[in-house]
């Protein structure tokens, strides 16, 4: 029913494929406009809206490592870095 179709990003002028599986995904969410930039520009412009996020970095509660954490710890709650998340979390 769809078939893939090359498109101009409005943003950088680069070609890129709008897929058949894409249009039917724009489709079922009812959208009707066709993407107007590539999925490079796109991901910019969601960066470029967030900010950029600022991390803490303090002491791993378990192992006593360095965890990157993106809100501002409190001295009263257990801080993990990621791996000591993922295995707390397994």
């Amino acid at each position: 029913m769809y078939e893939d179709k090359t498109l101009t990003c409005k943003e950088c002028g680069n070609e890129f494929v709008f897929t058949a599986g894409e249009q039917e995904f724009y489709a079922e969410k009812g959208f009707v406009n066709e993407p107007q930039r590539c999925k490079e520009c796109r991901n910019a412009r969601k960066q470029a809206a967030k900010g950029e996020r600022e991390f803490f970095v303090t002491t791993c509660s378990e192992c006593g490592g360095e965890a990157k954490v993106p809100f501002k710890p409190r001295d009263d709650r257990a801080v993990l870095c990621s791996d000591c998340y993922a295995k707390s979390k397994a």
